[in-house]
Parts: C-alpha cells; structure tokens; sequence
C-alpha cells in the first residue's frame, strides 16, 4: 500500500551527519534523495518541511578536537561549513538546518529526559559490559563473537563499567510489535522491515541512556555528572527543530506527518529506540523510516589508501551538481546497496541525458525556430489532434501519476525511469511523424500540432525533472519561452494544452554536451594521479598496469575439479610479530573457522578487511609462516603499475552465504 503523502503536512528529514569526517557519497546520497522528495512535494501543494543537520557531541568529536589543539566546538564549526558548502553546491532546498549544540536542541533534550524519568521510564543503574567507542554504543553479549569486535564496524571492543541512566525500552516491545503489524509501510524497504521485527521479537533490553565517562554532551538534568547518551541527544533534533514542546502551527503541521530516511547501518536506532521513546512521551512514532544502502566504488569498498574515496564536491566540478544528482538517483533501486562508477556516470550522461532529454529540447526547439521564426503555435491546434498525438497526450498523464506513486513509496529510480520512458515516447515521435518533411508545406496546421504536442511534453518534463535536477529544469523552462520560475509550478495547475499565452521559444546552449571518452580518461587518470600524490607524496607517479600476459601449461577439467574453493568472510584481522608483510587472517567458512597467513598487509588495512566476503582456496595443505600454521589461501587479481605491484582481493557480494562453493 502506497504512502500518497498527506495534502496538509509532509515533513522529512535526513540523518544528522556526524562531524569527525569530512562529507562524502553516503552524506550527499541521502540529501540528495531527500531533496528530491522535498521538492517534489513542494509541486504536489503539501505543506512540506525538510531538515538537516549535524551531530556535534561525543567521545569521537572530543578526541578527534583534543588531536588537533582544539576546542569541540571549534571543530564543529569548522567542520559544519563543508557541510553546508556542499549542500549549497549540490542545490539542497532545506529549510531548517539543526546542529546538536544549539540552545533549542539542548532545552529540548533536556525537557525529554526530564520528562522521561519523572514519568518512571528512565531509571539510575549501573551498567558493564563491552562497549564500541567509534559507535559510541554498548553491544549486547549475545552479537558478540570471540574475537570481540563490534558487530557493525568491526572494530574492537572495550570493556567498561560505570553508572548510568536507563530508558525502559522493554517495556515498549509490545507497543512496538503492535505499531509495526498495523503500520507494514512504517519501515521500508521491506528487507528492513523484516529485520526490525526480527530484533524486537528476539527480545529488548533496558538501554543506557547516558554517560560518566564523556563531558562533550548535553548534562542530564540534575545530575551534571552524567551526559546526554549521544544517540538519544542525536534522535531528538527532529523533534527540537519543529518547536516541540510549544504547540503551534509548525509542529502541528510537521511532526503527525515525520518521515526519517537514514542509511541501513542506523535503522535499529530509528525504528527501534527512537519510536520507543516517541511512545513513552505520548507522541506519535514516525509516518516512515526509510533505509537507503551503501555505495561502492567499481565494485570496491571506498578506502583511502587506494585513492577510491568519492569527493561530491570533485564530481560537481567536473561533471555538474545536476548529473551527479541524476546518476546517484538512477543507478540503482532505491534501498539497495549501489556500486558508483565514474564511467558509468559518463555513459549515463552521453545516453540518458545528451542522447534523450537533450535532443529531444534541441530537436524541438531548432524546428519551432525554423519553421515558426520561434512562435509556439497557439494551444487551440491541439483540438485537431490525431490518434497518434492523444497517444503521447494519454503517455505524458500516465508518466505524472506513476510518477507520484512511485515518489510516495520512495522509489526514486523507478519515478525517473517513468520520466524517461516519456521522454524516449517523445523522440520515437519525432521519427514517426517526420516534422521536417511537413514544413516544407508552409502553412500546414498538422506541423503545428506536432510542434505543440512536443512542447507539451517538454513543459511537463521540465516540471517533473525538477526535484531531480532542478537547474536543468530552470534551463529547460527558459528555453520553451516560459518565464515563470518551474519550482513555482504545482502538478493540480498543470494540464495539456492549458498554457494559453503568446510564447517564443528561446533555444540557447545544448543542456547536457556529449563528453568525449577520450579525453574523459585523460582527465580521470590525471585525477587519479593527483589523489595518489596526495597520499604518497614520495611514491613517483602510477602508470597504465603492467600484466604478465605469459600462459600456464593447459589443465583438464578434472584438474580444476580437485580445487575446492568457497567463500568465506573475514572475521579478524592481526599483525604476525616480526613479519612486515604478513597478516593472521581468522575467516568464516560456515561450516568452521580457519586460520589463514597471507602475506597482504602492506596492500589493506585491518578496517578494510574485516567483515570482506573473500574466496578461499580450501584444500590447500596447510603450511607454517612464523610458527603460525595456515590452512587455506586468499584468491587475489595481481599487477604492477610500473613501480609497485598491486592487488585485489577476489571477492562477492556482502551477505552472500559463507561456504558457498565455486565452480
């Protein structure tokens, strides 16, 4: 069941992103999607809001501020202005911009928890147990294997011990289970939703809500000796940003109507914590929580040792905020993990945005200008229509509806495949009814009809473009004579053939030039270099990849038959003693665990390793390095780049099930 949105309130926010980082894909993916929302919306006449923000506490930030010789807030407010550049770079249209350590977020963190432990539902305990600092979360003993790492990250765990605050999240797993049967679109993708359940059946424990051992913080009410958990603060800014507790227009408006979007690795805390603590505060869970999924990059997990790491704001001075905008939005479906590719990119723009949608404005126009010296013929032509124009009139009504329910279910890559179906519909009209040959009989009243019904086309695909690429949209209008600003226009205004103005088409540069693939990868190589030097400023420049193109003696199928390869997934990663090049590997066969020494250290880091669903070859007899007796090997592609050799580790897709055999 579609979630049309509601006509008097639409609110949207995305996740607070953490500030000990600079902002990359996964920060410009979910704002970019949500601003398309946003957008879009706006069109539909819904009272819309969309918020976003930065969370600014924490043991990160503190320690991340005390290596740099500064203060945290010094920290924030520096790192707060990439944030807000990029936004600007990339068009976001938000209209509120929250940060954890304003005066209005603090008063209503503190108001919540206030309220919370006068009602019963927040308690003093104390609390031991093994504890993730990069997570900033405490993990229950039962998601903890022997290596102790943190489940989600990978990283190690600290064991800690200290007094805390609690919120009865317990008590809250019935309510929770209830709200979810009878709200199945609360969480989506559905994937997500099965896994929410999954954890709250499994049953909730009571959550430490608060911290000794931190001062960057919010101070619990009355007791300054503890500070604000950081995940608790953080949830709340949806809530401060909107006015709450005072009643008015903007609250009421906003808040029955919430919808999150955050990233797969947070949903538990959205879908679980936070709508807990929404009930135990009388306030209604959020209308939506959506999980998008992670990117990575030609197949490869972003890393920058490898120089991988996708810069927005490079993508936007090479290929243009609104290309980037449209690449991530259609590449993949919307809730699943994607892979980015700058050529990808490159041949997107060449073929969906040249090829399509710029001839079809280039085509439109040139024939509008030679024809009918730039004047759009008047709409009363329509009248005379014939089957074949009220097909496309009949698509372009379809594409609008589609459209908005596809955007109501968040699926934003099937809303543009819609548009482009459209947009395709146009061109294929273009051959069909051959305008040129009908302006060579000057008057004709059917070239006039052609003309207008392309037009037509063109205005609505400029007013549904717009939440995905609202400057190419502007353009567009511009071009087909119309001088009101698109984000003005609102879908129950628009109708085919209802424009009755004098209009002159003003044709001007082509939207998207073609890109040439040759000096495309000139420049891509050039970048590349570049990031490399800036790594390794002594490493002499890479070049093409040197391969050893010799061949093996050929091998019967039964040779390879007696290889027995699976897949298998990282679990530890740990330095062997006195030896510079070896990693003790310790994988996940499921069906046992082995040991594994390879000698790949000085190509990845531990981070990048663990949690890597890698191919192992199996029935290797075991060897001994250092001691240490390994039983398998890593299967990697090799080369050398003219000075230093490099390797990929052969590996499948994140989940896939490990001791899977290969064949």
């Amino acid at each position: 069941m579609s979630d049309s949105g509601c006509k008097h309130g639409f609110y949207l926010t995305t996740p607070i992103y953490y500030v000990n980082d600079v902002p990359h894909i996964g920060h410009a993916y979910t704002t970019i999607a949500c601003d398309a929302l946003a957008r879009w919306h706006r069109m539909r006449g819904d009272d819309t809001r969309f918020l976003t923000g930065t969370d600014e506490h924490g043991q990160k930030i503190q320690q991340a501020a005390e290596r740099r010789g500064v203060t945290p807030i010094e920290l924030c407010d520096e790192v707060v202005m990439n944030f807000k550049k990029l936004w600007d770079a990339l068009g976001i249209s938000n209209d509120d911009f929250i940060r954890t350590t304003e005066d209005r977020h603090v008063k209503v963190t503190q108001y919540f928890f206030k309220a919370l432990m006068e009602s019963g539902d927040i308690y003093k305990g104390s609390y031991e147990g093994w504890y993730c600092v990069p997570c900033e979360t405490y993990v229950p003993d039962a998601q903890i294997g022997d290596d102790k790492v943190c489940p989600d990250c990978k990283r190690p765990l600290t064991r800690m011990s200290e007094e805390s605050y609690f919120f009865r999240l317990s008590k809250y797993q019935g309510a929770l289970i209830k709200y979810y049967d009878d709200h199945p679109d609360a969480i989506m993708p559905k994937a997500r939703y099965n896994e929410v359940i999954s954890f709250i059946k499994s049953g909730l424990q009571d959550l430490s809500i608060s911290r000794t051992t931190l001062k960057w913080g919010i101070p619990v009410p009355g007791d300054e000796r503890h500070t604000v958990y950081v995940w608790l603060d953080a949830l709340i800014n949806y809530i401060s940003a909107v006015g709450y507790p005072e009643a008015g227009e903007k609250w009421e408006s906003c808040w029955p109507h919430v919808r999150h979007m955050v990233g797969k690795d947070i949903i538990r805390f959205h879908a679980v914590i936070w709508p807990a603590v929404l009930m135990a505060m009388g306030l209604n869970p959020p209308v939506r929580v959506f999980a998008h999924g992670w990117w990575t990059v030609e197949g490869d997990k972003m890393s920058k040792s490898k120089g991988n790491v996708v810069d927005p704001f490079e993508m936007v001075e090479v290929y243009g905020a609104d290309a980037f905008r449209y690449f991530v939005l259609r590449e993949v479906p919307f809730g699943n993990d994607g892979d980015f590719s700058e050529l990808g990119m490159m041949n997107r723009i060449n073929s969906d945005l040249a090829n399509d949608i710029g001839n079809l404005l280039n085509r439109t126009l040139q024939m509008i200008e030679k024809y009918r010296d730039s004047r759009l013929p008047g709409a009363s032509v329509l009248e005379r229509a014939r089957d074949v124009d009220f097909a496309l009139r009949d698509m372009a009504l379809r594409t609008m509806s589609e459209m908005d329910s596809h955007m109501a279910d968040f699926a934003l890559d099937a809303a543009l495949k819609s548009l482009w179906v459209l947009i395709g519909a146009g061109n294929k009209y273009i051959d069909e009814t051959q305008p040129w040959k009908l302006g060579r009989e000057d008057p004709d009243e059917r070239l006039d009809i052609v003309l207008r019904v392309l037009w037509e086309v063109l205005r609505l695909s400029a007013m549904l473009i717009y939440p995905f690429m609202p400057e190419t949209a502007g353009r567009m209008h511009k071009q087909l004579g119309l001088d009101a600003d698109v984000s003005a226009e609102r879908h129950s205004e628009w109708g085919w053939g209802t424009y009755a103005a004098d209009v002159t088409v003003k044709k001007q540069e082509v939207l998207f030039p073609r890109i040439d693939a040759v000096k495309w990868k000139e420049g891509y190589d050039a970048r590349f270099r570049a990031r490399m030097a800036l790594l390794n400023p002594d490493a002499p420049p890479p070049t093409a990849a040197a391969f050893d193109t010799s061949h093996k003696e050929q091998v019967e199928i039964d040779d390879f038959k007696k290889l027995e390869i699976r897949v298998a997934r990282i679990e530890s990663v740990d330095m062997v003693e006195k030896a510079q090049k070896l990693y003790k590997l310790k994988v996940d066969l499921g069906f046992e665990k082995r040991v594994i020494v390879s000698s790949i250290r000085e190509f990845f880091t531990p981070e990048e390793l663990i949690g890597k669903n890698i191919l192992v070859l199996c029935n290797l007899k075991p060897a001994k390095f250092r001691g240490i007796e390994s039983e398998g090997m890593l299967l990697a592609a090799e080369a050398d780049d003219g000075h230093r050799e490099i390797i990929s580790l052969a590996a499948v897709d994140d989940g896939f099930p490990v001791g899977s055999p290969v064949h």
